[in-house]
């Protein structure tokens, strides 16, 4: 148990630390899109980058690179946590689990809810609703390692759970809302790769090599599926064996561990670094008002607060389930503001939306709008929530 412990500190420190080197790239970004370096900045992005052997032949701009090729190690690294917290971590245990179930399908209903309201009259930007569903957990947890032990460790738990169900339900979304175009014999070829690693993992390997290979080709499969690309990676990780052997960690635990400062600390990085630069030249307050933007920023700081607090308060007060230990009305209400930090996964999903300059641009400042504000108010009800006895 003291061990478990010790793992979630240091994994919530890593967070923390990846919170705070993401704040700081989204800085970086906005100021090189608004200076000289504009230019240069989009020029990069934009630039054309081929990968092929003989007659075949990937071709995509260095976004998209990022895009679609990092964020599947992205993906890769959650689909592997869900996988532990679903089987081994605080979602086992349905009882521990029911609470963060329910304020995450309430933090992602109610923001795609409102989004739609604000845009129900345009069926192009109505496409962008699940933008507002998503919650950044680096960032989040970012805000609340600042905290420090105002923050009781229950709450960062209750947090950490909620992001990860919210982490499925945006996989979902995407393999359900943004795929188009499929294609049969990609989507079979990908299939037949899943099958062989989940072969390999009843037949108990347990080396990382067999399944990267084949990880690979799920990835150039389902990139030429139609399916969003990212998705490989969550299906590779379902196939990564969590039994122990010999007394050595699980082939999962030693991949996470392994994966997840490169993750935290440079791929999550160079994404906000290439998706937040947004030109603030010439934007007014009535741009903000516009239905994309303002769907997005109200879903994220006032959906997820009615979604997530609104349906905590619901369940416990009906006797579905009960607070975690320690954790009070202040600290859950501070918690449901920090996850409208979308920031990540709602430009993510905003990239998936949209391929238009101008609608990107309206989507990250709804995203940052929104995702500051909701920071902020988070931080400011945290600080003078009373303090849990840990």
């Amino acid at each position: 148990m003291v061990k478990a412990i010790t793992k979630l500190q240091a994994f919530m420190r890593m967070e923390a630390s990846a919170g705070l080197i993401l704040m700081a790239m989204t800085v970086i970004a906005l100021i090189v899109a608004n200076t000289g370096f504009a230019g240069f900045y989009e020029s990069s992005l934009a630039t054309n980058i081929r990968v092929g052997i003989g007659d075949f032949e990937i071709s995509k701009p260095a976004l998209l690179w990022i895009n679609d090729g990092l964020m599947a190690i992205f993906f890769f690294l959650v689909g592997l946590e869900i996988k532990r917290e679903v089987l081994q971590g605080e979602l086992a245990n349905f009882d521990k689990a029911l609470l963060p179930i329910l304020a995450a399908i309430g933090g992602m209903a109610i923001p795609g809810l409102i989004f739609a309201w604000l845009n129900w009259e345009s069926a192009e930007t109505l496409r962008g609703w699940a933008i507002p569903a998503a919650t950044d957990i680096a960032f989040a947890l970012g805000i609340l390692a600042l905290l420090g032990t105002r923050a009781p460790t229950a709450l960062k738990v209750f947090l950490l759970a909620i992001a990860i169900i919210d982490d499925l339900g945006a996989i979902a979304i995407i393999a359900v809302f943004y795929s188009a175009d499929l294609s049969v014999n990609s989507l079979t070829f990908s299939f037949l790769a899943f099958a062989t690693a989940v072969a390999l993992n009843r037949m108990g390997v347990k080396r990382f090599t067999p399944y990267f290979i084949l990880g690979i080709i799920m990835w150039v499969c389902v990139l030429k599926s139609g399916v969003h690309a990212t998705l490989a990676g969550v299906l590779i990780a379902m196939a990564i064996p969590l039994k122990k052997e010999d007394g050595d960690s699980a082939l999962l635990h030693r991949v996470e561990h392994d994966l997840h400062p490169w993750v935290a600390f440079l791929i999550l990085p160079i994404f906000a670094f290439a998706n937040a630069g947004v030109s603030l030249s010439g934007l007014s307050f009535a741009d903000l008002l516009q239905p994309l933007p303002l769907g997005i920023a109200a879903g994220l700081f006032i959906g997820k607060q009615i979604g997530v607090f609104g349906i905590t308060f619901a369940a416990c007060k009906l006797g579905f389930t009960k607070l975690p230990v320690g954790v009070s009305w202040y600290h859950i209400y501070g918690v449901a503001c920090l996850t409208g930090v979308g920031f990540t996964m709602s430009l993510f999903i905003g990239s998936l939306a949209f391929e238009s300059a101008e609608l990107m641009n309206a989507v990250r400042l709804g995203v940052l709008s929104g995702s500051i504000l909701s920071g902020l108010v988070g931080y400011l009800v945290l600080l003078k929530a009373p303090v849990a006895k840990q």
